[in-house]
């Protein structure tokens, strides 16, 4: 059973890692996106793999007007809007004392702002088409100490307080918003972090050492979550941060 049928998307980030993840599961689950990324490239490449089942769009989600131009994009070449999914962010590794204050700028606005202005503005479209799903992407950073995540931790971290807040203020409208905070996933990003290391070898042997599983978090466990609760059988999720870590957190 297709349990997208019909819906009308928007995944911001949604070019590689977990955002493509989400762009494909949500596609096989029957609905219809829009890829939104600054990657145009990568955007476009996906989504002619869909053709009609997707389009794409190059946005930076920390700008409001390009964000607005997105929704706008996506209510016209969709027919309205069911689901947005804010995802895109970027990550940063440094403590306080050395987290250079453009870093942290930068962080802020992609992570937290990026996500507030797409439910900022995705909020009234997805009401003009009758109530659906905003899915926001955290991190277990936003839940458990982790070393050298200062900035990365408090930006997940205001995603998750961002979420309940909003989900108290929409669920009259048959909005529904909720975050999925996901543990080290295998994404591009995580990759560029070992090969950077003196021993990328060792340092993945690491990191999956850490892991409770024994493996990294792969980006369709986490699109699968996000199908889910963007799918009615979520219908009473609101306000919930669904972690997807392999355990990490039940440590």
């Amino acid at each position: 059973m297709k349990r997208l049928k019909n819906k009308k998307a928007v995944v911001t980030g949604g070019a590689s890692g977990i955002g493509k993840a989400i762009v494909e599961r949500f596609i096989d689950e029957g609905a219809k996106v829009v890829i939104a990324d600054i990657d145009e490239n990568s955007a476009k490449n996906l989504s002619q793999k869909f053709k009609e089942n997707s389009f794409y769009f190059k946005v930076d989600v920390s700008l409001s007007e390009e964000v607005k131009k997105l929704i706008s994009f996506a209510e016209l070449k969709l027919g309205g809007l069911d689901i947005m999914v804010n995802n895109a962010g970027i990550g940063a590794a440094a403590t306080v004392e050395f987290t250079d204050e453009k870093v942290w700028d930068n962080l802020m606005n992609i992570n937290l702002k990026g996500t507030f202005l797409g439910m900022k503005y995705s909020v009234p479209a997805i009401r003009r088409n009758g109530g659906g799903s905003i899915i926001n992407i955290s991190s277990i950073a936003a839940l458990v100490g982790l070393p050298e995540r200062a900035a990365y931790s408090a930006a997940k971290g205001g995603i998750v307080s961002l979420t309940k807040s909003a989900a108290i203020d929409y669920v009259s409208e048959n909005i529904r918003i909720n975050c999925i905070a996901p543990g080290t996933t295998d994404t591009p990003w995580i990759k560029r972090i070992t090969d950077s290391q003196p021993d990328p070898i060792k340092a993945k042997e690491s990191m999956l050492a850490r892991q409770p599983h024994g493996r990294l978090v792969t980006p369709e466990e986490i699109a699968a979550m996000a199908a889910y609760l963007a799918s009615d059988e979520a219908a009473s999720i609101i306000g919930a941060v669904m972690v997807v870590d392999g355990g990490m957190t039940a440590r």
